[in-house]
């Protein structure tokens, strides 16, 4: 017997390869996967949209790239957007803001060594220069060149120095 023979007479050696990619539970095996990847796609075109939108970013640009380059236009933006939420950066900035008004108000520079102090300080703590004199009535601290306290109305005399 020749051994060419014996191959073709044999069964088709494809034949269950065939026969098992042509299943129907393959084929909605099939379906469901493409399908799954078709929803991702789409949903990951649309976070690239809302993101891109809320990080400041060019939203129709962004979400345009992930969605005519399937998952690495998506890729590609989650390397280069922006670091921050444009909410955050200003909540942040209007913090600081918030933060500078209340150390403009509550303190003030000595203008004899430029050190940091506090506006109710009767004296500089790093040079012990007067800044202050307190009022001879009502104990208050006054500035050095007033003669009279805005709050008990006492006339002061120019020989009151705190020290």
């Amino acid at each position: 017997m020749n051994a060419a023979y014996v191959l073709q007479s044999g069964p088709d050696p494809f034949q269950a390869v065939n026969d098992v990619l042509n299943s129907p539970y393959v084929r909605i095996g099939f379906w469901l996967v493409a399908s799954f990847f078709v929803v991702l796609w789409l949903s990951l075109a649309y976070w690239t949209f809302v993101d891109a939108d809320r990080r400041g970013a060019a939203r129709f640009f962004w979400g345009g790239v992930a969605f005519v380059f399937p998952f690495m236009g998506t890729l590609i933006y989650l390397i280069v957007r922006p670091p921050e939420y444009i909410l955050d950066s200003r909540e942040r900035e209007l913090d600081l803001a918030v933060l500078e008004r209340e150390i403009k108000h509550r303190v003030d520079l000595c203008p004899n060594c430029r050190s940091i102090v506090e506006k109710d300080y009767l004296l500089c703590p790093e040079c012990d220069r007067d800044l202050k004199k307190l009022c001879e009535g009502c104990d208050r601290p006054l500035e050095l060149s007033w003669g009279t306290c805005p709050y008990c109305a006492m006339v002061q005399s120019n020989k009151n120095v705190s020290r």
